[in-house]
């Protein structure tokens, strides 16, 4: 009997360590997806009606209207720091780049449980994950 019990216990521990990892991959993509979209997407702030001049701004990217005509004038590049306005968006760009860069980098190890241990791998990830 206590052998039996140590089975039925042993077979679920696998099975909720095995969800436990599902669920931990699905919200490590949920959340490149969001770190993805938050450093490439150019429309943090933008115009709307109440604002007194035309365009729009994101981590590195902006646009300024002249207000006579619907054309912008962009600027800004993540390749090129000397074009971010303050060193505030140079920092945050920089550093939401170096997370979407590890939680990217996370994902693809996911790939190592076929090769490795599965502790090993959930120590990899978890500190990139704590690093992103």
């Amino acid at each position: 009997p206590a052998q039996e019990a140590a089975k039925l216990y042993h077979t679920n521990y696998v099975r909720n360590s095995r969800a436990i990892g599902v669920l931990w991959a699905i919200f490590t993509i949920c959340f490149a997806i969001v770190n993805v979209v938050c450093f490439i997407q150019p429309y943090w702030i933008g115009d709307g009606v109440d604002t007194p001049q035309a365009g729009y701004f994101g981590l590195f990217h902006y646009c300024i209207g002249n207000g006579f005509s619907r054309e912008l004038t962009c600027r800004g590049s993540f390749t090129d720091f000397s074009s971010l306005p303050a060193g505030a968006f140079k920092a945050a760009s920089f550093f939401i780049g170096l997370s979407m860069t590890l939680i990217i980098a996370c994902i693809v190890c996911f790939i190592l449980f076929f090769f490795c241990n599965t502790a090993t791998v959930y120590k990899i990830c978890a500190w990139m994950q704590l690093t992103s």
